[in-house]
């Protein structure tokens, strides 16, 4: 069993002007203002905090290693934070990990952040940690998330019906999703020839 998965730990990534950091209480200001970027708190289909809840927010996320690695998004030309995304449900006896809880502030989504975080985490999760699979979900409802999580490259496993608390109280449905290491040379392929299309940026 790769040893790396068992003892899972933080580290920073970097590529194409993006800088994942493990999250840390330094990046409460920078992330606030990226929520702020279009009152994301406002979405009920996502789980971004608010201004007053930001400190909680990373807290947790930090309470929670090692089942879950949280990354501050980080420009890395001017220093200043776009989101947040993270490694969870790590499961080192299954080498399994999900990536998930991500978002971005509104000026910084249909851009290249996605696409190079994708990179990152994947080339991480497979080409590091030797990951067997590597799983995304997103809440039934949220149609922008799922499109992305397709044009990914990743495979549809299914729905599981009445999964999670949304934040108004109501209850979602999950899809999930899943990508095997058998997969990930020609997703990785994929993902660079839209950079490239794009111009990289």
């Amino acid at each position: 069993m790769n040893a790396a998965l068992h003892s899972p730990v933080p580290v920073t990534l970097e590529w194409n002007g993006v800088r994942l950091e493990p999250l840390a209480p330094h990046h409460a200001d920078g992330l606030r203002a990226a929520a702020a970027d279009g009152e994301l708190w406002q979405l009920r289909i996502t789980s971004v905090p608010t201004p007053e809840e930001t400190d909680a927010y990373i807290d947790k996320a930090i309470a929670m290693r090692p089942s879950r690695l949280a990354f501050a998004v980080v420009d890395a030309a001017s220093g200043a934070v776009m989101g947040t995304t993270s490694f969870h449900d790590i499961v080192p006896e299954l080498d399994r990990l999900e990536i998930g809880y991500t978002w971005y502030a509104r000026s910084r989504q249909r851009s290249h952040v996605n696409t190079t975080c994708k990179l990152l985490l994947l080339g991480h999760a497979f080409d590091t940690l030797g990951c067997a699979v590597v799983g995304l979900r997103t809440d039934i409802f949220n149609h922008t998330s799922q499109r992305a999580i397709e044009r990914l490259g990743a495979k549809r496993d299914g729905v599981l019906r009445h999964h999670a608390l949304r934040r108004d109280g109501t209850v979602r449905d999950t899809v999930m999703y899943s990508i095997v290491r058998g997969e990930w040379p020609e997703i990785k392929a994929h993902l660079h020839y839209k950079l490239h299309q794009s111009g990289g940026r």
